[in-house]
Order: C-alpha cells, then sequence, then structure tokens
C-alpha cells in the first residue's frame, strides 16, 4: 500500500485542509483554479475535495479529458472508414460517443467491423493475425499515450506490417492551456498540472505558463493528500503574489520527463494545429504523423471526406470543456442526458466532466 495509505491520512488531511482555509481567508477574494485532467476531476468529487475547501476556492474542470476533447469531425471519420469496410481498432470508450451522424457502436450492430483493444500494440498484433484486413487504430488521447502509438508505428515500420495505420488524434496539453488564458472567457488564478501528461514532457513544460502569463502551476499526483498539497501551494504561491510550477508528484514526474518517450515522439510525430471540442483550431496543439511514417497514417493513404460536423443540439459540452459552467448547468444533465443514454462525451468517458459529476454527485 505504500504511496496510497499515507497520501489518504485523514488527521493530514485536515491539517493542510485548515492551513489552505487560513490562507484563503488572508487571500480575502474568489481563487479559481483549473485542473486539465480527468483524474484528478475525478478525484476532487470522489475523495470530497470541494467540502473540505473554504468556499472562496472555486475548482474547475478543464480539457483534461481526451476523449472529450476529440471533436465529431474525427469520430465522423472513423465512422466512414468503417462503412467503407477498414477494421477500426479503438479503445472502449470511444465506442459510444456520439459524432454528428451516429456512433462507431451502431456502425459495429450494422455489421462493421470494430472491435475493442486495450493499447496501440494490441491494434498492431491484429494487424499481422489478419493481413487481409487493413486495420485503424483510433490514435487519441494525449502526451501519455502517444509515445505508446508512436511506439507501435515504429514497429510496424520496422517489421513491415503494411496493413496498419493510425488515424491520428493526438493533442497536447499545454498549448490548450496557453488558449485558455488567452482566450480569457473564464478567470484562471492558478493549474492543477496533469501528473499523468507529465510524467512524459517534465514539470518544466510548464514554465512558460508561469513567466508569461503569470500563472501559478502545480503538477500532482491522484491521491487526496496530493491534490490537497497542490492547491495549498498554489494558494501559497497565489498569497505572495508569485507564479512559478512547482512539483508535488515528485515520486513520479521529474523536471525534464522522460527523455526516451519524448524523442520517440519527437521522432514518428510533428507537431502541428488541431481542432478542439468547444475550443477551435488550437495553433501547435497537435501531432500528425511525419512524413517518415507516413505510410501508416491513414488520412494520407486513403483520405475521405466527411460533411460539416456540428454538436447535438443543446449539448453544452463545449462549455463544460472551458470551465465555464458545471455540467449540472447543461440543460440536458441527467435527463435526457445520462451514462446510458449520452449526447455529449462529456457523459461518455468515465474522465468526462458530466459523467463524474453524474456518478458522484447526482
Amino acid at each position: 500500500m505504500r504511496y496510497i495509505s499515507e497520501f489518504r491520512d485523514q488527521g493530514l488531511a485536515d491539517r493542510i485542509a485548515h492551513r489552505i482555509a487560513r490562507i484563503a481567508k488572508d487571500v480575502g477574494r474568489k481563487i479559481r483554479l483549473m485542473e486539465v485532467c480527468g483524474t484528478h476531476a475525478m478525484a476532487i468529487l470522489r475523495y470530497g475535495i470541494k467540502e473540505l475547501i473554504p468556499p472562496n476556492i472555486k475548482l474547475l474542470s478543464g480539457p483534461g479529458c481526451p476523449v472529450c476533447v476529440t471533436p465529431d469531425e474525427y469520430i465522423d471519420k472513423a465512422c466512414a472508414y468503417a462503412r467503407k469496410g477498414f477494421l477500426v481498432a479503438t479503445f472502449g470508450d470511444m465506442m459510444r460517443v456520439p459524432g454528428s451522424k451516429g456512433s462507431l457502436i451502431e456502425e459495429k450492430s450494422r455489421g462493421r467491423k470494430v472491435k475493442v483493444v486495450y493499447s496501440a500494440l494490441d491494434a498492431l498484433k491484429l494487424a499481422k493475425s489478419l493481413p487481409e484486413e487493413k486495420v485503424i487504430f483510433l490514435g487519441i488521447g494525449f502526451e501519455t499515450t502517444a509515445p505508446t502509438v508512436a511506439a507501435s508505428i515504429s514497429i510496424a515500420k520496422e517489421e513491415g506490417i503494411g496493413n496498419f495505420m493510425v488515424l491520428c488524434g493526438h493533442k497536447l496539453i499545454p498549448p490548450a492551456m496557453k488558449a485558455l488564458l488567452e482566450e480569457g472567457e473564464v478567470k484562471i488564478d492558478g493549474f492543477l498540472c496533469p501528473g499523468h501528461v507529465s510524467t512524459i514532457i517534465g514539470s518544466r513544460a510548464y514554465e512558460f505558463l508561469a513567466r508569461n502569463y503569470g500563472i501559478p502551476c502545480v503538477v500532482t499526483g491522484f491521491e487526496p493528500l496530493d491534490i490537497l498539497q497542490g492547491i495549498n501551494l498554489l494558494i501559497s504561491q497565489i498569497h505572495q503574489s508569485e507564479a512559478k510550477v512547482e512539483n508535488e508528484y515528485t515520486r513520479a514526474v521529474t523536471s525534464e520527463g522522460n527523455p526516451t518517450a519524448k524523442e520517440l515522439l519527437k521522432r514518428v510525430f510533428r507537431v502541428s494545429d488541431s481542432q478542439w471540442r468547444g475550443m477551435g483550431i488550437i495553433k501547435d496543439s497537435g501531432l500528425s504523423i511525419a512524413e517518415n511514417y507516413s505510410w501508416y497514417d491513414v488520412q494520407t493513404r486513403y483520405p475521405v471526406e466527411v460533411t460539416s460536423s456540428r454538436e447535438k443540439e443543446g449539448c453544452r459540452c463545449g462549455e463544460v470543456l472551458r470551465g465555464l459552467i458545471e455540467p449540472e448547468e447543461c440543460g440536458l444533465f441527467g435527463n435526457p442526458c445520462n451514462p446510458s443514454n449520452p449526447f455529449g462525451p462529456c457523459m461518455v468517458s468515465i474522465e468526462g466532466a458530466c459523467n463524474i459529476h453524474y456518478r458522484f454527485e447526482v
């Protein structure tokens, strides 16, 4: 239980919460802190963190769910490939995400070849075992999952597996954080930076936010004391009028991150502009497959066109992802939109804010 039980100590949690309350009182104004990680959002509600902190600290959920920020156009393309006879391999949480014309699970119900896998390497094994099929893996996610997809593409090239391809939709977190600040729709006083992503890119990746925008940043883990200490460090910076990057999650995150994973990303992918649900196109916020590996890019080998995509009427996932509203403020929340009948991806993924609020607050 090491690194679990000691990070759930009730007495220590109470002491940190007391310190947070004292500092927040001294700040004397509303403090808005945003987490950009779906696992953080889930932990905050699961462990009752909001009930432990004073009311003048507002915790906002940002675009921290990779499934949620994937736009309708990507889902529509995946469905289009399934209809053309390709074998689409995907993580399970992508199956029920609605596009503008249906979902992958609906395509599967019509006899299309759609298969759930647990990793990109599983999809690669599938392609090797079925050489007559054109296998497409849906490459979505942030910097956490992108290295595994890069590895699968690299292996496919080394082994000459020509029937394996990727529909690349990977996104980068720091540019999205920058876009939120520059858009200015919601005031953000500090960021709880994502733990999983930071194991790859390192805490140094957020220094430009503190330096250029004067925003305190703290990388945190996922246990109750991790999050409470992250909040404590953020409001301490705010109280002292500081803006720097601190790393609470030192047991997993370094300043430089994982150099092997970063080098693999640099070799297989190139940085590109990317469409985010609810946020539009964000410059240099995505990854595309590099020219040397273009044979494994399905959009290069077999391009498809989809008509202009739009979200379901009334769905406010985009506003939830930007921290503008709480899920309960959407008129569809709960009824008719719920995990059994999702209208948008924020209700599908277990890391989606709507799904989390439905499970822990309804």
